[in-house]
């Protein structure tokens, strides 16, 4: 999407639509008083009629009839003052967004009246931007015909005084956005068409982009003799083969010694293995590799936006099938750091994949660690679709991605991880288990099963379950279901933080 920032006066803007956000109860902020006054109180009577409403996710166009450069207008509904926040903000900018495409439009004007008590104009521009590219995501780019599609806005103007200034933090929203509907592309696509292998191809063509970043992936044997035991077991039941993707990103003026870890599952298909799911929804179990797709993601934001801080990303990708060679229940596996997991559950196979690709990180020197996965249902029965599931070993760590996380828009909440989880996972016949036979505290004791293998050093789990692939539509900016993209914006503000300081 092209950005432009202008000072030009709104009404004399060429767009298709000319956009502001009204509250509930509607009260037209001085730009769109002005905008009324040339529409000849045009907005004022469909207040007076009950059509402007300024409820969440309501929006109201109407023509100008040539009386304005811009031919339509458009009044964005953003709730309660005191509910209004970015994710408001959001919402209104895709219902815009997406009424526009329905008609045709393809450029939206945006007016900023100036601060909000709670949004500078940059954290405003930021939110349109996410609203605009996030909001009309399309999908259905496997169906065949046109009708039930959606199009992506073209353009995106932010106008009035002092507009230009916020040219800078929109751009750099539109990157990360754009590599974040990137993410949602894998993630949505079909498991006969996003492979272990697909995604290597994928991150290898991110990385054939930028002169910082550079790429490696490890094929079933080198996983092997690296002695990856853990993802090596998890894969064997597919045909199709592993591969453990890494890429590293070191720009010439990266600052200090940090070197942040970035750590993705990515199971492209998850069937449980031999402890088979139900066949309800398996489908959607193609999301498995959600953390995974998020992390290459994210690397392809930071090095477009050429952040100063060095990174690895670590994906270990495969399938977990049932067959005459899968893992079974009742093996004993060693991992990466020497340590032995007696498997009780062929489905809970994240955690042993993540357990070789968190040990290789930290060995890779990765100074603090992330890690995202599609973990735990139950992450899904506590926290639902809207929060994700933070836990750690370092409370300033924590805090820092929770800072990113809420200033992103990818929300996450932080949750206990006490040594008394510990027992959990304790095993008669090696040094852990990888599940318990108790459904208590499920989303801690995988943590808690992580953090055997986090080495020294700061580190930070996000079970990313419920955010990365929804069931069916949120009542906000991602109205149908599907992929979100849910931790490029994270893990790119985390980046961004990281750089400044």
């Amino acid at each position: 999407m092209e950005i432009d920032a202008v000072d030009t006066a709104p009404s004399k803007v060429d767009a298709d639509v000319l956009a502001f956000a009204v509250p509930d109860p509607v009260d037209l902020p001085p730009k769109a008083q002005e905008i009324d006054g040339l529409l000849e109180g045009g907005l004022g009577h469909l207040i007076e009629d009950g059509e402007l409403k300024g409820k969440l996710g309501k929006t109201t166009f109407t023509h100008t009839e040539g009386r304005l450069a811009a031919h339509r207008v458009a009044a964005a509904g953003v709730g309660s003052p005191e509910d209004f926040d970015a994710d408001a903000l959001r919402t209104a900018a895709a219902a815009v967004a997406i009424h526009a495409g329905e008609v045709g439009g393809k450029s939206i004007a945006w007016i900023l009246d100036g601060e909000s008590s709670t949004l500078s104009a940059a954290e405003q521009a930021r939110a349109i931007v996410d609203g605009t590219v996030l909001g009309p995501y399309d999908a259905g780019r496997w169906k065949t015909g046109e009708n039930e599609r959606r199009h992506a806005i073209e353009r995106l103007v932010f106008c009035g005084p002092g507009a230009p200034a916020l040219a800078e933090d929109a751009q750099r929203a539109n990157v990360v956005v754009s590599w974040t509907n990137r993410c949602r592309d894998f993630v949505n696509a079909p498991p006969n068409e996003c492979t272990p292998a697909q995604l290597a191809e994928w991150a290898e063509e991110t990385a054939g982009r930028f002169d910082s970043l550079s790429f490696e992936a490890l094929g079933p044997d080198e996983i092997r003799s690296a002695g990856m035991g853990a993802l090596a077991a998890v894969s064997q039941g597919s045909h199709n083969p592993p591969r453990l993707i890494k890429l590293s990103y070191d720009p010439s003026d990266a600052k200090g010694d940090l070197v942040l870890g970035l750590v993705g599952k990515a199971i492209t298909f998850d069937a449980g293995g031999l402890s088979l799911k139900p066949a309800d929804r398996m489908e959607e179990m193609k999301s498995d590799m959600g953390g995974g797709a998020a992390v290459l993601a994210a690397v392809g934001a930071i090095a477009e936006l050429g952040l100063p801080v060095r990174l690895l990303a670590v994906v270990p990708s495969c399938e977990n099938m049932p067959g005459g060679h899968a893992y079974r229940p009742g093996d004993i596996i060693t991992a990466l750091n020497g340590k032995t997991i007696e498997v009780t559950n062929t489905d809970a196979e994240g955690r042993l994949i993540l357990a070789d690709a968190l040990w290789h990180a930290r060995q890779s020197g990765a100074t603090h660690i992330i890690d995202l996965a599609t973990l735990t249902g139950a992450m899904v029965v506590a926290m639902g679709d809207y929060y994700a599931g933070l836990f750690g070993n370092d409370e300033d760590w924590l805090r820092t991605i929770r800072g990113a996380a809420e200033a992103s828009g990818d929300h996450a909440w932080i949750w206990p991880l006490h040594e008394t989880y510990r027992r959990y996972i304790d095993s008669s016949f090696a040094d852990m288990k990888n599940s318990s036979d108790y459904r208590q505290g499920s989303p801690i004791l995988a943590a808690r099963f992580l953090e055997e293998f986090v080495g020294e050093g700061p580190w930070a789990h996000l079970d990313i379950a419920g955010t990365a692939y929804l069931e069916r539509g949120r009542d906000d900016y991602y109205d149908r279901g599907g992929a979100t993209g849910y931790g490029v914006r994270l893990l790119s503000e985390l980046a961004r933080r990281l750089s400044a300081t």
